[in-house]
């Protein structure tokens, strides 16, 4: 029996030109996908000969349990099998990756990964604008809104941090979110959300941090979404007011 594993794989925010050619040759070794919800549908195309299980998780829907996707992993895995398991966006962010590494290699499974381009990069892509623009900060940071004991980060502290903040997981608690960044930051920080980066359905919005979350919910804007705070998101806010101008 031929060896198996676990590959976890980055799908990207959905663009299916952004898998990298690893992630292609993997998908056409699998004998078996895990298709998580909110990876592009479409990148079963790639993987036509593989066991296709779709493992569906998003927020504040009905999702399949992380305990039960392990242990299909570990069962095909220990069958001898190749699993992909694809995860929207990028692996290493905010994807359950920690927890399926240590429970695949205490039962022995090999785990290889590959990235992909996370969301909230897209996300700055569709804006143009660059995350760590050395005139506005000295970093950026990546949070998600969403703990796993439902508390909320110490909004105050990144505010301070003087990075870009890309918020994940924000868009259901987003109210609270901008309130807590204006206890530090000015009302008139620039701010967006992105909505399906990369996809045909994108949506953006770009405000400033004191009327994000009423724009937000004027414009009908959801999940999955990326929330984009600080100083270097002013360069999107600028292109558009110019281009207003010019037209």
């Amino acid at each position: 029996m031929k060896q198996g594993k676990v590959i976890l794989l980055g799908a990207g925010p959905g663009d299916l030109d952004l898998l990298t050619i690893k992630a292609m040759k993997a998908l056409m070794l699998a004998d078996v996908v895990l298709l998580d919800d909110l990876a592009n549908p479409e990148i079963a195309s790639l993987a036509p000969q593989a066991q296709l299980i779709r493992v569906g998780k998003r927020g504040g829907c009905k999702s399949t349990p992380q305990d039960f996707i392990q242990r299909l992993m570990r069962r095909y895995a220990l069958q001898g099998k190749v699993v992909v398991r694809v995860k929207g966006g990028e692996v290493l962010l905010f994807g359950r990756a920690g927890e399926e590494i240590s429970f695949l290699q205490a039962a022995g499974v090999t785990v290889e990964i590959i990235n992909g381009i996370s969301s909230g990069l897209a996300a700055a892509a569709s804006l143009g604008i660059s995350l760590t623009h050395r005139e506005h900060c000295q970093g950026v940071t990546f949070v998600t809104a969403h703990a796993q004991d439902h508390s909320e980060p110490n909004w105050q502290a990144l505010a301070q941090t003087g990075t870009t903040l890309v918020i994940y997981m924000g868009m259901s608690r987003i109210a609270q979110v901008t309130a807590g960044l204006l206890k530090t930051l000015s009302p008139n920080t620039p701010a967006a959300v992105v909505q399906w980066a990369s996809t045909p359905a994108e949506r953006r919005l770009i405000s400033s941090l004191e009327y994000l979350a009423v724009d937000a919910q004027a414009a009908q804007m959801g999940s999955p979404a990326i929330i984009l705070v600080g100083d270097a998101v002013g360069e999107a806010r600028e292109r558009v007011l110019e281009e207003a101008v010019a037209a």
